[in-house]
């Protein structure tokens, strides 16, 4: 991965960056972040799932944008592929996501207005990185990027995962039907399809490689601190997560594993 850019701001955002991923290392293991089904509300008010995420995702494509505009190569071929990319993975993790949700009527919030709170400063951080980034200290930001092998590599791996990942959304999001929904049933159901056959948590296995991807193809600080955010959170929610189903359902499969096909 490359060295930081040897600007003073871009360096202390990616010095901060770097350090939230130290300390949700440290605390994410003894404490699960407070939402879905780990809600806690020792962590004061919570807000409807809907509009949490959406909130909470909010800063990324904002500040991203923002930054981008005023990037000196903004124009040239490679940032502008990251402009499309952002674009639609933050049209689907910032609006449509948050809007399939089915939350079941009346159903008390269960997202921590803390998640929003430390949520804005990771995807500030993250939106500011990678257009910064891009835009600005990518050392071949022309056409010549897209032919390199990281690039062609990771953009391979992101859009295989993305597409793994919208399957197992749709998977989690259809475990209640809609009359269940309209009738304020919280019903859980065990995950069935695709990569739950070998995994409890498709969606956080799928997440995880996309940023392995991303952080391939975009060979940036940026993308290295997304990934390792998301590997300090969701390795822990998704050992949490496997516990839950077994202690939830006892007919769970055994055989599935917690993350990572046949392995862990």
């Amino acid at each position: 991965m490359p060295t930081l850019s040897g600007e003073t701001t871009y360096d202390v955002s990616a010095t901060i960056a770097f350090s939230i991923v130290l300390l949700t290392a440290m605390a994410a293991p003894l404490l699960q972040t407070p939402y879905g089904r780990f809600a806690d509300a020792r962590w004061g008010a919570s807000l409807d799932p809907r509009l949490g995420w959406f909130l909470m995702e909010l800063p990324a494509p904002v500040v991203f944008l923002a930054t981008f505009v005023g990037g000196p190569h903004r124009a040239e071929p490679y940032p502008l592929v990251l402009l499309a990319v952002w674009s639609f993975h933050y049209l689907n993790r910032g609006f449509l996501m948050p809007l399939l949700m089915r939350v079941p009527r009346g159903q008390k919030g269960s997202f921590s207005l803390m998640v929003v709170a430390i949520g804005w400063l990771v995807t500030s951080l993250h939106g500011y990185l990678n257009a910064r980034w891009a835009t600005t200290f990518h050392a071949n930001p022309s056409a010549a990027w897209l032919a390199d092998p990281r690039f062609l590599l990771g953009f391979a791996i992101y859009a295989l995962a993305m597409g793994g990942n919208l399957h197992a959304d749709h998977v989690l999001r259809t475990l209640r039907t809609r009359d269940e929904v309209a009738r304020g049933e919280r019903v859980h159901r065990i995950p069935r399809g695709g990569l739950f056959e070998l995994v409890t948590n498709a969606s956080y296995f799928t997440e995880l490689v996309a940023w392995s991807g991303f952080a391939l193809m975009t060979w940036s600080p940026g993308g290295l601190f997304i990934l390792g955010i998301s590997l300090a959170n969701l390795v822990p929610r998704a050992l949490a997560t496997h516990r839950w189903y077994l202690a939830k359902f006892p007919a769970y499969p055994r055989e599935r594993k917690i993350l990572v096909p046949y392995v862990w």
